[in-house]
C-alpha cells in the first residue's frame, strides 16, 4: 500500500479511540515496525495530536477524537456502507472489485470490538438476485465511463427479435438498474431518438473520438420509466380493469411492476386499474394467469374472453 494510504490507515485506526502499539500497527498493516515509527513521526510533525504512552499498557492514541474528515465513518455509517455494497455487488455493479477493496478497508481500519459488531450485522444480511453473465461486467464499466465523460460509443446490439447484432453509435446519457437487469438510456444515431438498451444484449462496445452534451437535469430513471410506462393523459382508448380476489393476491397485483403503475383504486376486496386497451389484451392475461382462482376479473368482458382464449390455446398446445 502507498505511503499516503498507510498514514491515513494509521490515522483512521487511532481515531477509533483504542490505544494500539507500533507492533500491532505493523502487523495490521503488514509493514515494518520501523516504518510505523516514521509514519507516526510524520503525522506528529504535521500537527496530529498523537499521544505515546510507554510501559506495559502503553501504545499510541489520539489526544481526542479530533478527526472530522468525511472519509472517517462512525459505526452506523460503516454498517450502512457495507450493506449497500452487498446490494450493489449482487446487482452486478461495474466496479465490484473496487467495492470489495473498499469494504475490506472499512473492516480493516476498525478496532477489534468494531470489527466484531460489523461481522454480526453482516452475518445475517444477504441479498438474492439473478447473477448476470460475466460478459456484462466489461460492458457496464465502459458504459459507466462513457456516461461520466459524455463520450459516444459504438456498440454491436442484438434485440430480442433479431438473430444478428447491428452496429450502432449511441450517446449514453445514463444507466438504470431495473427488474434484475442493467440498461443504458442513450441517444441512438441510427434511430435518431432516445432509447433504452439492455447491457446484456450489447455484444461489443468501443469508444469513439466523438463527444456529446447531456441536457442539464436529465434523469435516466424518468426517461426509462416514461418509455416503459407511458402516461394516460390525452389518450381516449384507456379502459378500467376491475379485479376482485383475496387480500394477499390483490396486494401482490398492486405491487406489480406494470399493473401497480396503473392502479387507480383499491378497496378491501377489489382493485381497479386503468390501462391502454391494447395492453389489456396483449400483456395483462399473462400477468393474471399465475394467480389462478385467487382473483376474478369482473370487467371488462373482453379481458375475461381473452383469458378464456389464452387458457384454451395452452390446453390445445399441451394436448397435442
Amino acid at each position: 500500500m502507498p505511503k499516503q494510504d498507510n498514514m491515513l490507515a494509521i490515522l483512521w485506526i487511532l481515531n477509533s479511540g483504542v490505544k494500539i502499539t507500533a507492533k500491532q500497527l505493523a502487523e495490521k498493516l503488514e509493514i515494518n515496525i520501523r516504518t510505523v515509527y516514521r509514519y507516526i513521526d510524520a503525522l506528529c510533525v504535521s500537527g496530529v495530536p498523537i499521544i505515546s504512552d510507554s510501559g506495559h499498557n502503553g501504545g499510541y492514541s489520539l489526544l481526542s477524537n479530533v478527526i472530522r474528515a468525511p472519509l472517517l465513518f462512525d459505526m452506523e455509517e460503516k454498517k450502512a456502507l457495507l450493506h449497500a455494497a452487498l446490494f450493489a455487488k449482487e446487482a452486478g455493479h461495474p466496479m465490484s472489485d473496487v467495492l470489495d477493496n473498499a469494504a475490506a478497508k472499512l473492516r480493516m481500519y476498525s478496532n477489534q470490538e468494531q470489527e466484531q459488531v460489523l461481522s454480526r450485522h453482516l452475518a445475517g444480511f444477504e441479498v438474492i438476485n439473478n447473477i448476470a453473465p460475466a460478459s456484462v461486467q466489461p460492458m457496464l464499466a465502459e458504459l459507466e465511463w462513457a456516461v461520466a465523460n459524455e463520450c459516444s460509443v459504438e456498440i454491436a446490439y442484438r434485440t430480442g427479435r433479431e438473430e444478428h447484432a447491428k452496429n450502432r453509435r449511441i450517446d449514453p446519457y445514463g444507466m438504470v438498474y431495473w427488474n434484475n437487469r442493467w440498461y443504458t438510456v442513450a441517444f441512438c444515431h441510427l434511430k435518431k431518438e432516445l432509447r433504452s438498451f439492455r447491457a446484456d444484449r450489447i455484444l461489443m462496445i468501443k469508444r469513439t473520438a466523438e463527444s456529446f452534451k447531456r441536457s442539464e437535469g436529465f434523469s435516466a430513471r424518468e426517461s426509462f420509466l416514461h418509455n416503459l410506462l407511458p402516461d394516460a393523459a390525452g389518450k381516449e382508448e384507456w379502459v378500467a380493469v376491475r379485479i376482485e380476489g383475496t387480500a394477499d393476491a390483490l396486494d401482490d397485483l398492486c405491487l406489480h411492476w406494470f399493473l401497480g403503475h396503473h392502479l387507480k383504486e383499491r378497496t378491501a376486496n377489489q382493485a381497479i386499474f386503468t390501462l391502454e386497451e391494447e395492453n389489456v389484451h396483449r400483456y395483462v392475461p399473462s400477468f393474471l394467469l399465475p394467480y389462478g382462482k385467487s382473483i376474478q376479473v369482473m370487467e371488462p368482458q373482453s379481458l375475461k374472453d381473452k383469458l378464456v382464449a389464452t387458457v384454451a390455446e395452452l390446453m390445445e398446445y399441451y394436448q397435442q
